[in-house]
């Protein structure tokens, strides 16, 4: 790596760091000056001495990868992207926060070249960066010595409000656990939050003992002192049997003479007058705005340089690699074109005609699935013997043996979802994770964010609603079906039988722009008899006929488990004279964006329409329309066997069959 320049010209490329930055947030009006103006100097040393990349290969496979955790300081990123050669320009830095720029008020990832995560929602970006760190070491370990993805690292720089989060403890302590050395984290500690000092609310605990008991390497040095903080980096490196925490005390706001190291710099601008009397402070020139001096482009240029020499002779090495192990070179395409065969569908739907819990019926899916995609890997918080989510024969990841598929999380639901999500930007597996339906509510924010990001992460969610039995109503989801589906972009897919639990897999395998989440049952369920033929390709748009008796009066729409209760009850309405048509909506999301026409193939206009789900179902009126029927739930589950919560709550097919009569008039 290049030395440092000299004190001058390193103070003045920190300074056009600190200026990029608060010209950006004056001229938008809007944003938070004080971390990118505390955080430069460090910033500086990891991209201009230690930070591996090639601007015009963003996505190269063994690039450094650099996690701004703390996204409310975006144009610190935004400025350093700039200055380090990516495709983002002056202009784009004016732009900041302005309608349709590349500059967004927190980093989005593939919206702005050589942004890595969508951060913002503070401890996010923290588990994001440990997920990437355990992708690269199971890929590695996959691979063999000498692979081309080996020697990367994951820099983090991560604040106070990270730090308070639980969703970063939870990730700090399965990142000590395993060992994971090659996550650097650098710690902006600058004792200041929008409220005020940290002192308000994180005084109690002693951060530099809490992540040593974690595991952690932690070291301790000034923000300002630049040959500090590399040598810092430098020894974190050194560790490899253990992540590292960095604490780099710095002052928010740096330079602003009337408001460094005040809340009031978090996250506002400076405003006019501050701006200049930082400027003179720091010997900036008043004008030009956004002004980058040349020598200052011209250092950038040598690193830059520097870092596509180190690309070059990257290649070199790895066409070598490949050229004698065509076999492990193939594993690693397979990883990073995440490699889902063509004829996945017709291949799982193989033997899948079966009737029984539809988690167990994934577990079978599962296994089949793994030998396909070699990319696949993942894990359960704990629950892997009840979400059935063991790849068998895969083997476990481990400190120091990271060669398994199978991913053990602890109870850290939090972290999961977060982790997956780092392992999903990178883009080298397609991770999937598991947990009770009810707890999906702990991954929440991880699993809104993959949505957004447009991240493939499947979600394996078992023990779907109350039919999951005496654990009552703690562990029995009711509005969780709603509230997730109400999330954009996030497929819910709940399948009736293995026919459908075999499309749900295809569907998140193959599905690369967002989130699929599979909801199971844990009770076995009945056999669905379809008197239409299935159709796979009809099945695959989100709802299909399952049965269309002549003269059919009504449509009974159901989901999972429930499908089985509306086709018993489809039979006591036929003895009654009335004929249902009977549908299954595996994904209302995916039935809901397909075309009018799709749509009344499969319930046609006019015709009557009557959903049965056990959960919240408000959001079936859409489908029912405000004549129809929503036969759902209202209030929590009860602790009872599965037969009589049935009873209880009107899911057996006599009590569904007397609402429908009910309602009908008949």
């Amino acid at each position: 790596m290049p030395q440092l320049p000299s004190t001058a010209l390193a103070e003045k490329a920190v300074n056009t760091i600190r200026m990029l930055a608060a010209d950006g947030v004056q001229k938008a009006n809007s944003g938070h000056p004080g971390m990118p103006m505390g955080a430069a100097d460090m910033a500086f040393v990891l991209w201009s001495r230690h930070l591996r990349f090639d601007p015009s290969e963003p996505r190269w496979i063994d690039r450094d990868r650099f996690v701004l955790s703390a996204g409310h300081g975006s144009m610190l990123l935004y400025s350093l992207l700039h200055l380090a050669g990516f495709d983002l320009s002056i202009d784009d830095l004016k732009n900041f926060r302005q309608k349709g720029s590349r500059t967004p008020g927190h980093p989005e990832f593939r919206h702005t070249p050589g942004v890595e995560v969508t951060s913002g929602p503070l401890g996010q970006g923290f588990a994001n960066a440990v997920g990437m760190a355990l992708g690269q070491a199971m890929l590695s370990a996959r691979l063999g010595p000498g692979n081309p993805v080996e020697d990367h690292w994951v820099y983090a720089i991560v604040s106070d409000g990270d730090l308070m989060e639980g969703v970063s403890a939870e990730a700090a302590s399965l990142a000590g656990h395993l060992k994971l050395g090659r996550c650097v984290f650098l710690y902006d500690d600058n004792q200041i939050t929008i409220d005020g000092r940290t002192t308000l609310a994180f005084s109690g605990e002693d951060v530099t003992r809490r992540f040593e008991a974690y595991g952690w390497q932690v070291q301790s040095v000034d923000g300002r002192d630049r040959e500090g903080i590399s040598r810092a980096i430098d020894a974190a490196k050194a560790d490899l049997s253990r992540p590292s925490l960095i604490r780099v005390h710095t002052v928010i706001g740096y330079g602003s003479p009337n408001k460094q190291g005040k809340s009031s710099v978090h996250g506002a601008p400076l405003g006019e007058e501050e701006l200049k009397a930082t400027k003179e402070f720091l010997g900036w020139p008043q004008e030009p705005r956004f002004l980058v001096p040349d020598d200052v482009r011209a250092l950038w240029a040598d690193v830059i340089g520097a870092r596509k020499g180190e690309h070059e002779a990257w290649k070199r090495r790895a066409d070598a690699w490949r050229a004698s192990n065509p076999e492990r070179a193939a594993l690693l395409d397979a990883h990073l074109n995440r490699t889902v065969p063509a004829d996945i569908t017709a291949r799982l739907l193989e033997g899948a005609d079966a009737s029984e819990a539809t988690r167990k019926l994934s577990q079978a899916m599962l296994q089949k699935v793994a030998a396909l995609v070699p990319s696949l890997a993942g894990g359960s918080a704990d629950l892997a013997e009840s979400n059935l989510t063991e790849v068998k024969g895969a083997g476990g990841v481990e400190a120091g043996q990271y060669a398994g598929r199978n991913i053990h999380f602890g109870i850290r639901e939090h972290a999961m979802g977060s982790m997956a999500n780092g392992l999903a930007y990178d883009g080298e597996h397609i991770p999937f994770v598991s947990t009770f339906f009810v707890f999906s509510d702990y991954m929440r924010p991880a699993v809104r964010i993959a949505a957004l990001a447009g991240l493939q992460v499947i979600y394996v969610w078992t023990h779907d609603s109350i039919f999951l039995g005496e654990d009552g109503p703690t562990h029995q989801p009711i509005e969780h079906l709603t509230a997730l589906r109400a999330i954009p972009n996030l497929h819910v897919v709940r399948p009736a039988d293995g026919l459908e639990t075999a499309l749900a897999w295809a569907h998140a395998l193959t599905r690369r722009e967002g989130p699929t989440a599979l909801v199971l049952t844990r009770q076995k369920i009945a056999k669905i008899e379809r008197t239409v033929p299935f159709d796979a390709a009809k099945a695959m748009r989100g709802g299909y006929v399952v049965a269309d008796p002549p003269g059919a009066k009504v449509t009974l729409v159901a989901t999972g488990s429930e499908l089985a209760t509306a086709q018993g009850a489809a039979a006591l309405l036929a003895a009654k004279g009335i004929p249902a048509r009977l549908v299954s909506v595996p994904c209302l999301t995916c039935f809901e964006a397909q075309p009018e026409a799709v749509r009344r193939e499969v319930i046609p206009a006019g015709q009557r329409v009557a959903v049965v789900e056990a959960g919240r179902a408000i959001e079936w009126w859409r489908l029912a329309g405000s004549d129809g029927l929503v036969i759902g739930i209202d209030g929590f589950g009860a602790s009872a066997p599965e037969k009589a919560l049935a009873e209880m709550y009107g899911f057996t097919p006599e009590k569904v069959a007397a609402r429908v009569v009910g309602w009908l008039g008949a």
